[in-house]
């Protein structure tokens, strides 16, 4: 194997590194040949083939960002013909030297001019801005999935690893369908029409903030599993990740001031368009039918459904992934309804990005269980633990159980992740111990449903919304404490947060047995109602009952962690229960330990979300303000 690169001279290559969007860097640590590599250079042939230890830095220049990539911790050694894994070696350094050859071709296209006729309050900046973030998205995505994956090095047998790549592949792949969104949103022409028309509630400010609160805390969450693996490949891509964040921080920035002011006019009683696009624009399918399809029973004379899952065969598929296979995709005229028949489907459920509109219903809680066991400790990432993960808009579950059985020991094993935006669960049930339920991102609606679960049992960073929730803390493993939520917000602009109205927070009955059962009243598990995952982490708990199992303080801290405790939002109102008083609460500068009506009414349904928008259009039960005291 021969890699070779020709320069004129060595003093012209490093003039030619200064100047091109792409310089190649090559050192020699030690070895043999080192003196040869070196003669190579000068003569103005670097050549590897001894297989020198190379460790290349790559950046690629666009008109506004920089994204630098550096691969290193490869010893002579490694790379020697006599290792017992040099083919394998030998074959990712050839696979890296063609990326880094090919990375040429990873330019960003050049942003078209924005026009200066954009939606009212959204500025063409803004649109050059996601334009910009739209190409450096697909720079990342595309070393990302040219990424070699070599059995024995890198992870043919790296189960974390590919997890991870494949996390990063599609969280790239829905950003970038979310600034596409959000610049069709800000277009005057096309904001009613298209996908924004067909995927937002028709106000633009709340619909951009959301998808672009979204796209941000995917590239946090793709950083994250990169992070938790030992390849070079989070180095080779931080650098353009930190541009694609910083890009999508300042885009978010501009649409909260926006939004903001629009939010202040809704809390006066006014709707607050903002963009003056009148009033909540319906599908035009939406008719008495649809509206009340979560209410109506399955069987003849109910609920008209399109396919019928049962394990017997009575039905169209015997399996749910297979009969969403079967729906159609971004489907805009209507909701796909499957019914699961009672039975425990024991399979990995994914509704994919271009199933719009899809509603599983089942036989109810326990009776219809998906049900899995992916977990962290057998090497996949947390993102990919997820028995069902839904990620296509505007999804519905009614009467199901969505479980993970891995068990406390395998520490991170995720029931459902959901990515959907204005999606509902109804009379769901979501069973589990560490990170039950991932609500990830976007906008979400959880009603008359129940939680059981140990550590960070609901997580992630959507703007979730649960009304008269059972949320159910189980006996974790001896050194672990119990919390309810851990929230991930990490930038002040995000939408983000989780609001619960009206819930019961409890101890399940396997926790309530283990403390029955412990001689040392000491030992007792503590729980609490949240920890703060990142920086700018948001839970409040409104009109709730907080029972004896949540510890006097309330609130815990991650790991000690004092940096997160001022520009956290935490907060209680009025709230009842042996649990709720607040006298032996922690005394944060970021918790509320008494909010105002008016602080409160910010996180109902109607604020929050602006589930007065869509909600209705689901057939869900919910109550869209506080009630009065």
């Amino acid at each position: 194997i021969k890699l070779e690169r020709k320069f004129p001279t060595a003093e012209k290559a490093r003039e030619a590194e200064r100047r091109s969007p792409l310089g190649l860097h090559h050192r020699r640590t030690h070895g043999s040949d080192g003196a040869d590599c070196r003669a190579a250079t000068a003569a103005g042939t670097e050549s590897s083939a001894h297989i020198c230890q190379c460790h290349p830095s790559v950046a690629l220049s666009t008109p506004s960002y920089t994204l630098h990539l550096s691969l290193s911790g490869y010893t002579s050694a490694a790379m020697a013909p006599t290792s017992p894994t040099s083919a394998p070696r030998l074959l990712l350094a050839l696979s890296l030297s063609l990326l880094l050859t090919s990375a040429h071709q990873l330019t960003t296209p050049s942003p078209p001019a924005p026009s200066k006729a954009t939606a009212a309050g959204i500025s063409p900046e803004l649109v050059s801005t996601l334009q910009e973030a739209l190409g450096a998205i697909k720079d990342v995505a595309s070393i990302v999935s040219s990424f070699p994956i070599v059995g024995g090095v890198l992870g043919g047998d790296d189960l974390r690893l590919s997890s991870a790549i494949n996390d990063c592949l599609d969280l790239l792949d829905l950003s970038s369908d979310e600034l596409s969104w959000s610049m069709s949103a800000a277009s005057p022409t096309t904001a009613g029409a298209g996908a924004a028309g067909r995927v937002g509630t028709g106000d633009a400010h709340a619909d951009v903030r959301a998808w672009l609160s979204g796209a941000l805390g995917n590239q946090d969450t793709c950083k994250d599993g990169l992070d938790d693996t030992d390849s070079m490949l989070g180095s080779l891509v931080s650098t353009g990740l930190q541009a694609v964040t910083s890009l999508l921080g300042d885009g978010l920035g501009q649409i909260a001031a926006g939004e903001e002011a629009a939010s202040s006019a809704r809390t006066s009683g006014h709707r607050g368009r903002g963009l003056g696009q009148g009033a909540p624009r319906h599908p035009h399918w939406l008719g008495p039918r649809e509206r009340r399809l979560l209410q109506m029973p399955v069987g003849p004379g109910g609920m008209p459904v399109d396919a019928v899952v049962a394990q017997d065969g009575s039905g169209n598929h015997t399996s749910v992934q297979a009969a969403l296979d079967a729906a159609p995709s971004e489907r805009d005229d209507g909701r796909y309804v499957i019914y699961v028949k009672r039975g425990v489907y024991r399979e990995t459920v994914e509704v994919n990005k271009k199933k719009w509109n899809v509603m599983l219903v089942g036989d109810g809680m326990g009776a219809t269980v998906i049900s899995g066991r992916l977990n962290y400790v057998d090497g996949y990432s947390t993102f990919r633990t997820a028995t069902v993960a839904v990620v296509g808009k505007g999804f519905i579950a009614r009467d199901m159980t969505f479980e993970n059985t891995a068990g406390p020991v395998k520490h991170q094993a995720v029931a459902l992740r959901c990515d959907s935006d204005l999606s509902v669960f109804y009379r769901c049930a979501f069973e589990g111990h560490q990170d039950t339920l991932y609500a990830h991102s976007l906008r979400q609606f959880y009603r008359d449903c129940r939680v059981a679960g140990t550590v960070d049992f609901v997580f992630g960073n959507a703007a979730a919304v649960f009304q008269n929730c059972l949320l159910l803390a189980r006996a974790p493993l001896p050194s672990q404490k119990n919390s309810v939520t851990a929230q991930g917000r990490f930038n002040a602009s995000m939408n983000s947060g989780f609001a619960f109205q009206f819930c019961n927070v409890s101890a399940h009955d396997d926790l309530l047995r283990a403390q029955a059962n412990q001689t040392d009243k000491a030992a007792t598990t503590q729980t609490f109602l949240g920890r703060p995952w990142k920086a700018y982490s948001r839970v409040v708990f409104m009109q709730s009952y907080i029972g004896a199992v949540v510890r006097p303080e309330g609130w815990l801290a991650w790991d000690n962690n004092q940096s997160t405790l001022a520009t956290l939002y935490y907060g209680e109102y009025m709230n009842t229960g042996p649990g709720a008083g607040v006298g032996g609460r922690v005394r944060w500068p970021g918790y509320h330990v008494t909010m105002s009506p008016a602080e409160a009414s910010n996180f109902t349904v109607a604020q929050f979300i602006e589930g007065n928008m869509w909600l209705p259009t689901t057939g869900v039960r919910f109550t869209s303000g506080l009630l009065a005291s």
